[in-house]
């Protein structure tokens, strides 16, 4: 077996180059890992864990983090029998992802909102996902060094930070982990050829979609395999009809196909239900096509030059100037050409490029889903692909050039030394929402979410003339922008300035009256002003829209008490806490409305269970002294 692309004995000639990576395939099992191996693995789970482990005390982010985990109900409530159901049948945030949905579960049963256990689980599983990198390398091409180099790529490369330190995006780390051991089982059936491997390719498969539909190109990498570095095609090469010599592979391949076309039909129609998808309307075809075409370049830029990195990037007011489409044309263009002309003598090269291009395919962008031109999470699979492409061509060329073994190791060490140098100040960005929105301000164009994002921010911790700052700057980009106006209502009416909170309600009910937020808190607008009838109607209309939200039950419960039909206050609260029993408003208002109704030991448990979950609510303390002063 070799030991890897550099251990080869020296080969000159046109043909050489395929020599060095053909020579790994004269032995096609390998036993258990020799002590380099060992030596290699431990030393990128000891780096790839330092540098990330800084994440344990972060924050969670007011982008996203709030609907996936921290003001999710199904999810903070820890593992239950009702959560494990919500997470199969729900499309909730526009996905169908139940096996994340259960991870957070997981999350939250130990380590409750402290953000620093989910991410470092984060952290964990990236480890997981570099070390998998070098054994399926390792395995399947037998050239040891290269190998780790692209697992190093992989855990070290600043653009993978975003997938790692962002809570609500273990569904990259997820679907990677159960992606990477689906291929290694796929290695180990086309190897043997046994149905138990195809089994454990096709459950990993399903629990890698079960994480993120992202996946759905695992049957086409897995043909590209059959190239390289399976060669799985050199028993049909000869047939002239390319047809026939690929039908077989592709015959073993149906169950997957039709897994993954479950899997789009599944997901499109999760987007499109909660209204993700974004119309030909909102994004013409052109402009999708174009932005796809350039994004692709971006990421290629980026790999060498991983600058001005944001959470969120928007598309520019301006359009795409002409220059960037003719670049990006010519630059795609010709890899791909280079890559095809080197097919026959450097074969991982068009098996990594087609990698890369291929797995970027569901999201970059051509179906709409938000409002981003790209994103650094996307690159978390394709990357391989282009690593792989990256230095096993680089190590031929060192081959070729005589380059001597310990300056190459120089040149790759101090690559490194740079990327974990830039991974770790990225990583650093990510302790708070303030330092992330901020940062991403500074290096993107006019962006509507993340003024949004940071004024959230902002007026959570109490700051809120600086709040509603950037929800003005926001509403420059997007005078009508449903969210922002919510926003900035909200912030209005936390100021006491009601007028111009109903006011920013009303124009965001007029430009989507089918949304339930702005009715409900125009509704705790319109009882602040004593306008309990009109504050009635707003809610009950949000609950129709909304029947399953515990937060709108609760405030459709106070407002029937306010008009005192406390008999239906009490249905509507006990409704809320059982969409939500961890509501300790919920809880209290259910008491009060007992109180209120004449059953003041009915009460005591229910101002009891609120204090139990929220001991700083004040109000349920002097309510339950209230309650039991009553009793006596």
């Amino acid at each position: 077996m070799g030991e890897g692309i550099s251990q080869n004995r020296q080969v000159n000639g046109p043909t050489a180059a395929n020599g060095l990576i053909a020579k790994s395939f004269e032995d096609r099992h390998i036993g258990t890992f020799a002590r380099p191996d060992l030596f290699i693995v431990l030393g990128l789970a000891v780096i790839t864990f330092g540098i990330y482990a800084q994440v344990i005390r972060h924050q969670f982010i007011t982008l996203d983090d709030g609907w996936y985990i921290k003001n999710n109900p199904m999810v903070n409530r820890g593992v239950t029998l009702a959560g494990l159901a919500w997470a199969f049948t729900t499309f909730y945030e526009a996905n169908w992802h139940p096996l994340t949905w259960i991870a957070h579960m997981i999350d939250s049963q130990l380590f409750g909102l402290n953000a620093g256990g989910h991410l470092l689980v984060n952290a964990l599983i990236h480890v997981a996902n570099t070390l998998l990198v070098f054994a399926f390398l390792s395995r399947t091409t037998h050239a040891r060094w290269p190998s780790a180099l692209v697992a190093a790529l992989f855990a070290l490369h600043p653009l993978h930070v975003e997938s790692v330190a962002w809570a609500a995006e273990r569904k990259d780390t997820l679907s990677t982990f159960f992606g990477l051991l689906s291929l290694i089982s796929y290695t180990r059936y086309a190897e043997e050829n046994s149905r138990k491997w195809y089994a454990w390719t096709v459950l990993t498969l399903v629990l890698g979609l079960l994480a993120k539909p992202v996946l759905v190109t695992w049957p086409f990498v897995m043909l590209l395999l059959d190239y390289w570095p399976l060669r799985r095609l050199e028993r049909w090469t000869r047939q002239k009809n390319f047809f026939v010599w690929i039908a077989p592979l592709l015959r073993e391949k149906l169950p997957l196909f039709a897994i993954v076309a479950a899997s789009c039909v599944i997901t499109f129609f999760a987007q499109a239900h909660s209204g993700a998808v974004r119309t030909f309307s909102d994004v013409p075809i052109a402009l999708r096509l174009l932005n796809a075409l350039i994004s692709y370049a971006k990421y290629l830029l980026l790999t060498f030059w991983p600058h001005d990195l944001a959470v969120y990037y928007p598309f520019t007011p301006i359009g795409i100037p002409a220059w960037q489409i003719v670049a990006a044309t010519c630059l795609l263009t010709g890899i791909t050409a280079f890559c095809l002309f080197q097919s026959e003598i450097r074969p991982y090269l068009i098996v990594s490029w087609l990698w890369f291009l291929g797995t970027l395919v569901p999201v970059i962008g051509v179906v709409q889903v938000g409002g981003q031109t790209m994103a650094d999470r996307y690159f978390y699979i394709p990357s391989i692909g282009f690593f792989i492409a990256l230095v096993y061509g680089l190590a031929d060329i060192a081959k070729m050039r005589r380059l001597a073994p310990s300056l190459a190791g120089a040149i790759a060490g101090a690559v490194l030394l740079v990327l974990a140098a830039l991974t770790n100040a990225q990583i650093h960005l990510w302790r708070d929402s303030f330092t992330l929105f901020k940062h991403a301000l500074a290096v993107t164009p006019p962006n509507l979410v993340i003024e949004d994002s940071l004024g959230i921010a902002l007026d959570d911790s109490g700051r809120y003339d600086e709040a509603a700052a950037h929800f003005e700057k926001a509403l420059h980009v997007q005078r009508d922008h449903y969210e922002v106006l919510v926003n900035m209502g909200i912030t209005r009416y936390q100021q006491d300035r009601l007028p111009e909170a109903i006011e920013y309600y009303q124009t965001a009910i007029y430009s989507r009256p089918d949304v339930p937020e702005a009715h409900s808190q125009l509704g705790l607008a319109l009882w602040k002003q004593n306008r309990n009838e009109a504050a009635y109607d707003e809610v009950r209309r949000a609950s129709q829209l909304a029947p399953k939200d515990a937060n709108i039950r609760n405030y459709l419960g106070i407002a029937l008490g306010r008009l005192g039909r406390f008999s239906e206050a009490i249905d509507q609260l006990h409704e809320a806490l059982r969409l939500n029993p961890n509501s300790a408003d919920a809880h209290n208002n259910l008491a009060l409305a007992l109180l209120a109704s004449g059953k003041a030991r009915d009460s005591i448990p229910e101002f009891e269970a609120a204090l139990r979950l929220n001991p700083e609510l004040h109000s349920a303390a002097d309510n339950l002294r209230r309650a039991q002063a009553r009793l006596k």
